[in-house]
């Protein structure tokens, strides 16, 4: 007789999704409560640090304007840079976003310089807005409706670029408030060319990278030979990569030094790691099996790096994407006049600093989790080419003169190597070849599957794929449209 109570289970499975989603919603509820602190905490700075005696709520507003928007970036655009090392389990998901809030905050207050653009690359020309009023409600309505957007993608799942949101935001007030006189059609010409140039260029240095590994390690027969050679050599071209990286984009409102200097640099970079990872590796590899598994532990440190690098070089530029109009609407309110660039506080620094790493930890897993592993599949051998693939296109692009999104290259790159990973598996002769002399086992980190299956097997979701495009598509006219109407109803309330 079965002692199993049907009707009991289903109780029971009811009970425990019930208490799921009480739990979500808790987390949920603590979540908000945290952000809206932060906001409060941020009125407080202002109202407190600001001097401002005239416009004293002009600048709290925007300040909790300012806040919200740098809790949107850490929410959305920082999952681009550990997405990956956490889908590859090298990193867990409190250790990516512990790293990320360090390095975002440090990128931020070390090397997100003193003085900053107003007007989010040069779309608009400030000299052709007379009215300081006029000035501060644009930079109002682009804040909002950015931010806002930023969120919905968010929502959604979508990482997009915070930069392109802050450029249409800025771009729909500043028609509404002037007219299209006041666009700089060259510079935004050039920023729509970006949204095919960046995810384009980063997937397929990722492919490149993925196809190299792919014939010298993975499918060799003496995998830890192959890595000995390999690995170092690999690394060090990371090395390489990420100091040139660094040197152009991490410190570059700090710095700036010229192409003989980064090539210096990153040659440095290269032949220092490469003779310290020589023997390191040599020794790390003795005793490892013949399998794939190995080859994975060794890439894990270089990855923990890379998400630490790419934090540090976000925090740096974005941090501007929430402050820039913040700092501009301050200046305004001090001096009366409108300025191309502006000093920043450091009450105004610590709130884009902290909102960003913030935002991360309240609402930033969503993301890590859709770029590290619903889009395709991660082990560490592929987020090393993510990884690299974002330096390598930002130098090639700042060679180029090519204006390039940080989230376009990056999830660009997530795709690129899913995509490659379809055409291999279906298309390779020596994959093809070990599915015909084994027997259903792990290889490459995936359950070998017949001939047959091989030639219709999706590895990348389509489903995120088109949502993703179709965000990147709409960023621009979305936010333009959206701070086109901000800034006509505030103009009508103020």
């Amino acid at each position: 007789m079965s002692l199993t109570k049907r009707s009991l289970d289903k109780d029971l499975e009811k009970i425990v999704h019930v208490e799921a989603a009480a739990r979500q919603t808790a987390s949920g509820v603590v979540s908000h409560g945290l952000a809206f602190l932060f906001l409060g905490l941020s009125a407080l700075i202002a109202g407190t640090f600001s001097g401002i005696t005239d416009s004293t709520a002009l600048v709290i507003f925007a300040a909790i304007l300012g806040g919200y928007m740098a809790l949107n970036i850490g929410a959305n655009d920082v999952a681009n840079n550990v997405g990956p090392a956490v889908g590859s389990r090298a990193l867990t998901m409190i250790g990516a976003l512990i790293i990320a809030a360090i390095f975002e905050s440090a990128g931020a207050l070390i090397a997100g310089g003193d003085v900053v653009k107003t007007i989010s690359k040069g779309i608009i020309d400030p000299s052709l807005v007379t009215d300081t009023d006029t000035f501060v409600w644009a930079m109002m309505a682009a804040l909002i409706s950015s931010a806002v957007w930023v969120n919905l993608a968010t929502v959604i799942g979508a990482p997009v670029s915070t930069t392109h949101a802050v450029v249409g935001g800025v771009l729909g007030a500043g028609v509404a408030a002037v007219g299209f006189q006041l666009v700089n059609w060259g510079t935004m010409g050039a920023i729509a060319a970006s949204w095919v140039i960046s995810p384009l260029l980063g997937g397929a240095i990722a492919a490149l990278f993925l196809a190299f590994i792919k014939i010298n390690l993975i499918y060799q027969d003496d995998k830890i030979a192959a890595a000995r050679r390999w690995v170092p050599l690999l690394v060090a071209v990371m090395a390489a990569a990420f100091a040139c990286y660094l040197s152009i984009k991490g410190f570059k409102r700090v710095w700036k030094p010229d192409g003989l200097t980064v090539a210096m640099i990153g040659a440095a970079a290269f032949v220092f790691t490469w003779l310290v990872l020589r023997p390191l590796i040599r020794r790390q590899s003795e005793g490892m099996e013949n399998r794939n598994q190995s080859l994975r532990i060794l890439f894990r440190i270089p990855l923990i790096c890379s998400a630490a690098l790419l934090s540090f070089a976000h925090g740096s530029n974005d941090v501007a994407n929430a402050i820039g109009p913040l700092a501009a609407i301050l200046h305004a309110a001090e001096s009366g006049d409108i300025a191309g660039k502006v000093a920043v506080p450091v009450w105004i620094m610590t709130i884009g600093a902290f909102g960003i790493s913030l935002g991360l930890f309240l609402y930033g897993p969503k993301l890590i989790r859709m770029v590290g592993v619903r889009i395709t599949k991660m082990n560490p051998m592929r987020a090393y080419c993510v990884a690299l693939s974002s330096a390598i296109t930002v130098i090639l692009a700042s060679w180029l003169g090519l204006p390039v999104s940080s989230t376009h290259i990056a999830v660009g790159a997530v795709f690129g190597v899913g995509f490659f990973r379809e055409y291999y598996t279906s298309r390779s002769k020596r994959r093809r070849e070990m599915v015909r002399k084994r027997r259903p086992e792990n290889v490459d980190g995936e359950v070998v599957i017949g001939p047959e299956e091989l030639q219709s097997r999706k590895l990348v979701r389509r489903a995120h794929f088109m949502t993703i495009v179709a965000a990147w598509l709409i960023t621009v006219p979305a936010t333009a449209i959206l701070s086109a109407a901000i800034y006509l109803g505030l103009t009508l309330i103020r």
